[in-house]
């Protein structure tokens, strides 16, 4: 019983270390991923914006189509390349907040929940992501973190 629960224990201490980096990078990881994925079809696509440009919310409908298409491009290639590294991990996450605000309550809100019908799940689960990297920080594996390290103690 007591190797039983020294196994246990030594299992326990392994997860705990982990637990310290791996999971801000997985969660950072999987939203550059998907941030990259729009900044590029941004970048390579027309501006469909023109069509929205009405449902966006209060100030963003003051700005023009085509600047809203370049601050939504660059703010997801740059805020994707940024999660990747962990660099400036919480100005990032609030950025790509609003964005992520604005694409739910312009595009998204009206059609439900089901993301079949271009619905508001995947933005929810974006939200949840970068409100949770926002709070927490990027974790041990970042530049943040080694930043914070050296400048901040």
């Amino acid at each position: 019983m007591q190797n039983l629960l020294s196994k246990g224990c030594q299992i326990t201490g392994l997860l705990d270390r982990l637990g310290e980096f791996a999971p801000q990078v997985l969660l950072r990881l999987f939203i550059a991923y998907e941030f990259w994925e729009a900044g590029v079809e941004k970048f390579n696509g027309d501006n469909w914006f023109h069509d929205f440009k009405g449902e966006f919310p209060f100030p963003f409908n003051l700005f023009p189509a085509d600047l809203s298409w370049f601050l939504a491009t660059w703010t997801e290639l740059a805020g994707a390349a940024a999660m990747v590294v962990g660099f400036a991990t919480r100005f990032t996450a609030a950025s790509l907040i609003i964005l992520d605000f604005v694409a739910w309550y312009s595009v998204h809100a009206g059609n439900g929940y089901n993301v079949c019908s271009n619905g508001f799940k995947l933005p929810l689960i974006y939200l949840l992501i970068l409100i949770a990297l926002l709070l927490s920080g990027p974790g041990k594996a970042s530049i943040d973190h080694f930043i914070k390290n050296k400048y901040c103690s």
